[in-house]
């Protein structure tokens, strides 16, 4: 009997056993088949996106148009006093006229879909600053490397910097990569910024609070984000942080975080041939004047210059310049107080006649080429002539806003169209109409939408035609114009 229950017993085990066995198998082959087919699907959308369009050089020129997915930025793409401009813009607009065709830009909204929009044919090439990492030279190929930079972080200077020594600045700053441990950091989560930091992390041992980001919030909007307090680190390239430091100028950019890093253009891989001519130009292209003058105007011209070499004699001759006698004739012609005029001079220049600045605008009132040449005035025109053509162009801004009824408001809005142009501030104005504020009216109406312009919720607005622009640089250049008017007309006569 004992034996018989033993049997039974020894028996059932074994049952139960196989039972467990069979059921691990089962569940070990579903998980099989299931990674099989989930890598199966990784792959075969990888290698869609490799081969969806095949539209190369020879269709190009055929049909005369270089399409290029872009970001509306410092480096890619943006609109400055009416010109466009952008390192990458102005590399591919050389490109596109030494192969004879029309250059188009296409603003991409959501750095996420930048690979698939070029697989799906929206564009020829990928110009939005683009590091090249493993990870995406398998989706896509990247040209000749335009610019290599290495990644910084982004942090804001302690609050009154501005009295600070350099050292006593420093002592307030992270300044080795160890120092990020549990701090928090804002980045784009499909940038290498991201993938930098994660390597960080087991660089340094300690964990580092990564704030993901998905691609409708671009560099420069977080590095904006950190100069306004709103958040306080973020990743970019040295680059990218160098051009923002003209507008940032609490952002500190000192901590490198890479090695140098490559920046090329994207491009499918079944365009070959667009690839091997773009290589072969930009190799020949980049050891020419021209590139390195692009290079020039974007990595070292500040935005606005702070050339001081001539002194004010303001507080002991009862002058506000050597020029003010050029102010008050210029004014008088046009019906404004010299004072007005003498503050945008100071503001664009410092009264720096020979000033040159971001963009290639010159004089002592800063005029972009094209601008300056249709009001008369050249690089090599005396300060008289300079400040003259810019009284005229102060008061063609004041003109075109002539359905803006109260004059102070009036001249705010000149004063915006100077610096960011007028496009920028129309489309300023139509999103203040659109959110509620009274259109005709600069303080705190459209000078909150043009604060917004930075922003790509603002930005890609469908009434916002001329794209961003960085509002905070234009208000707080109105605010301070006007201001130093108020000030000086009350003091100099």
């Amino acid at each position: 009997m004992k034996d018989k229950i033993l049997e039974k017993l020894h028996h059932y085990f074994v049952t139960q056993r196989l039972k467990t066995l069979y059921v691990i198998a089962i569940v070990l082959f579903i998980i099989t088949v299931i990674k099989i087919s989930f890598f199966s699907s990784v792959e075969s959308a990888k290698q869609e996106v490799l081969d969806t369009v095949k539209y190369d050089l020879t269709e190009i020129l055929k049909d005369g148009k270089l399409t290029v997915l872009a970001e509306n930025s410092s480096t890619s793409f943006f609109i400055y006093r009416g010109r466009k401009m952008g390192f990458e813009y102005e590399i591919l607009k050389e490109f596109a006229n030494e192969i004879g065709v029309e250059l188009e830009i296409k603003i991409v909204d959501n750095l996420d879909e930048l690979n698939q929009l070029l697989a799906d044919g929206e564009g020829d090439l990928i110009a939005c600053n683009y590091t090249v990492t493993k990870e995406r030279s398998n989706l896509i190929d990247f040209s000749k490397p335009i610019i290599r930079s290495n990644q910084v972080l982004i942090q804001r200077k302690p609050k009154g910097w501005e009295k600070m020594s350099a050292d006593q600045i420093r002592l307030n700053m992270l300044h080795d990569p160890s120092q990020l441990a549990a701090k928090e950091i804002h980045v784009w989560k499909n940038s290498s910024y991201y993938e930098r930091l994660i390597h960080l992390q087991e660089e340094i041992g300690d964990s580092i609070y990564i704030k993901s980001n998905d691609g409708q919030l671009g560099a420069e909007e977080l590095i904006e984000m950190v100069s306004e307090g709103m958040i306080d680190y973020t990743v970019t390239e040295q680059n990218v942080a160098k051009i923002n430091s003209s507008f940032y100028d609490n952002i500190d950019f000192s901590l490198s975080l890479s090695v140098q890093q490559k920046i090329a253009f994207g491009l499918r891989k079944s365009s070959p041939l667009l690839k091997a001519k773009i290589d072969t130009w930009l190799e020949d292209f980049m050891r020419k004047t021209t590139f390195k003058y692009i290079q020039h105007k974007y990595f070292e011209m500040e935005h606005v210059t702070t050339t001081t070499e001539i002194a004010l004699s303001s507080l002991k001759g009862g002058q506000i310049s050597h020029y003010d006698a050029y102010f008050k004739a210029a004014a008088k012609k046009y019906g404004w107080d010299w004072q007005m005029l003498a503050s945008l001079a100071y503001q664009e220049s410092k009264f720096n006649p020979d000033a040159v600045s971001f963009g290639g605008a010159y004089s002592i009132v800063q005029f972009m080429p094209e601008t300056g040449a249709s009001y008369g005035v050249y690089p090599s025109s005396p300060p008289q002539v300079q400040i003259m053509g810019g009284m005229h162009k102060l008061n063609d801004d004041f003109n075109f806003w002539k359905s803006i009824p109260d004059k102070v408001q009036r001249q705010k809005f000149a004063l915006a169209s100077y610096n960011a142009g007028r496009s920028h501030i129309e489309d300023a104005q139509r999103l203040a109409e659109k959110h509620g504020k009274n259109p005709l009216v600069w303080d705190e109406n459209v000078e909150e939408m043009a604060l917004n312009l930075s922003k790509r919720e603002f930005y890609r607005d469908p009434v916002v035609e001329s794209g961003a622009m960085h509002g905070v640089i234009t208000t707080r250049y109105v605010r301070e114009i006007y201001s130093r008017y108020l000030m000086w007309a009350s003091i100099y006569h």
